[in-house]
Protein backbone atom coordinates (compact mmCIF):
# COMPACT_ATOMS: atom_id res chain seq x y z
CA UNK A 1 0.00 0.00 0.00
CA UNK A 2 3.15 2.56 1.04
CA UNK A 3 4.68 1.81 -2.34
CA UNK A 4 1.85 2.34 -3.84
CA UNK A 5 0.84 5.51 -2.97
CA UNK A 6 4.75 6.70 -3.14
CA UNK A 7 5.63 7.08 0.68
CA UNK A 8 7.27 4.80 3.28
CA UNK A 9 6.17 2.36 6.16
CA UNK A 10 7.68 3.46 8.98
CA UNK A 11 7.68 1.84 12.13
CA UNK A 12 6.44 3.88 15.19
CA UNK A 13 6.23 1.80 17.97
CA UNK A 14 8.34 -1.33 17.58
CA UNK A 15 7.89 -2.85 20.81
CA UNK A 16 4.64 -3.23 21.33
CA UNK A 17 2.28 -5.93 20.40
CA UNK A 18 1.46 -6.24 17.46
CA UNK A 19 4.13 -3.31 15.80
CA UNK A 20 2.46 0.10 15.32
CA UNK A 21 3.29 1.02 11.59
CA UNK A 22 2.24 4.42 9.73
CA UNK A 23 2.46 5.02 5.97
CA UNK A 24 3.62 8.29 5.41
CA UNK A 25 6.41 10.34 3.84
CA UNK A 26 9.71 9.88 6.01
CA UNK A 27 11.97 12.80 5.02
CA UNK A 28 8.96 15.33 5.64
CA UNK A 29 8.25 13.21 9.11
CA UNK A 30 12.28 13.57 10.00
CA UNK A 31 12.10 17.51 8.95
CA UNK A 32 9.24 17.96 11.16
CA UNK A 33 10.56 16.39 14.21
CA UNK A 34 13.84 18.07 13.73
CA UNK A 35 12.10 21.52 13.28
CA UNK A 36 10.04 20.66 17.03
CA UNK A 37 13.62 19.60 18.53
CA UNK A 38 14.78 23.13 17.28
CA UNK A 39 11.77 24.81 18.58
CA UNK A 40 11.81 23.19 22.43
CA UNK A 41 15.41 23.79 22.81
CA UNK A 42 14.46 27.73 21.69
CA UNK A 43 12.16 28.04 24.21
CA UNK A 44 14.50 26.55 27.03
CA UNK A 45 15.99 28.93 29.87
CA UNK A 46 19.03 27.93 31.21
CA UNK A 47 19.77 29.30 34.65
CA UNK A 48 22.64 30.54 35.53
CA UNK A 49 24.12 31.87 39.22
CA UNK A 50 25.34 35.37 39.35
CA UNK A 51 27.37 36.12 41.94
CA UNK A 52 27.52 39.48 43.76
CA UNK A 53 30.88 40.91 45.62
CA UNK A 54 30.02 43.23 48.75
CA UNK A 55 32.84 44.09 50.94
CA UNK A 56 31.63 44.80 54.73
CA UNK A 57 32.50 49.06 54.59
CA UNK A 58 30.19 49.36 51.12
CA UNK A 59 29.52 52.86 50.76
CA UNK A 60 25.25 53.28 50.79
CA UNK A 61 25.36 54.68 46.53
CA UNK A 62 27.53 51.55 45.86
CA UNK A 63 25.41 49.07 47.32
CA UNK A 64 22.41 50.66 45.34
CA UNK A 65 23.74 50.11 42.39
CA UNK A 66 24.91 46.45 43.32
CA UNK A 67 20.81 46.35 44.32
CA UNK A 68 19.98 47.64 40.93
CA UNK A 69 22.05 44.62 39.75
CA UNK A 70 20.42 41.63 41.81
CA UNK A 71 17.15 43.00 41.11
CA UNK A 72 17.79 42.63 37.51
CA UNK A 73 18.95 38.94 37.52
CA UNK A 74 16.16 38.22 39.54
CA UNK A 75 13.86 39.36 36.55
CA UNK A 76 16.07 37.30 33.75
CA UNK A 77 15.32 34.21 35.93
CA UNK A 78 19.18 33.84 37.28
CA UNK A 79 20.35 32.99 40.99
CA UNK A 80 22.67 35.29 43.02
CA UNK A 81 25.23 34.82 45.93
CA UNK A 82 25.34 37.63 48.20
CA UNK A 83 25.76 38.47 52.24
CA UNK A 84 22.74 39.21 54.93
CA UNK A 85 22.29 42.65 54.48
CA UNK A 86 21.01 41.92 50.95
CA UNK A 87 19.08 38.89 52.40
CA UNK A 88 16.54 41.03 54.56
CA UNK A 89 16.42 44.09 51.17
CA UNK A 90 15.29 41.42 48.80
CA UNK A 91 13.17 39.53 50.97
CA UNK A 92 10.00 39.98 48.69
CA UNK A 93 11.58 39.49 45.38
CA UNK A 94 13.99 36.66 45.83
CA UNK A 95 13.50 33.18 48.57
CA UNK A 96 16.56 31.84 50.15
CA UNK A 97 18.38 28.76 48.32
CA UNK A 98 21.27 28.07 50.80
CA UNK A 99 21.73 29.98 53.44
CA UNK A 100 25.35 31.87 54.52
CA UNK A 101 28.25 29.87 55.13
CA UNK A 102 31.99 30.23 54.21
CA UNK A 103 33.98 29.32 51.06
CA UNK A 104 37.50 29.88 51.73
CA UNK A 105 37.56 33.22 52.65
CA UNK A 106 34.16 34.38 51.47
CA UNK A 107 30.81 34.04 53.29
CA UNK A 108 28.42 33.07 50.19
CA UNK A 109 24.54 32.77 50.45
CA UNK A 110 22.40 31.87 46.89
CA UNK A 111 19.02 33.68 46.68
CA UNK A 112 16.38 32.27 43.86
CA UNK A 113 14.05 34.34 42.05
CA UNK A 114 10.41 34.10 43.77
Amino acid sequence: MAQDAGLDLVEIAPNSAPPVCKILDYGKYKYQAQKKAAEARKKQKVVEIKEIKLRPMIDDHDYDVKMRSIQRFFEEGDKVKVLDRVKDDTAKIAKIEQEPRFEGRQVVMVLAPR
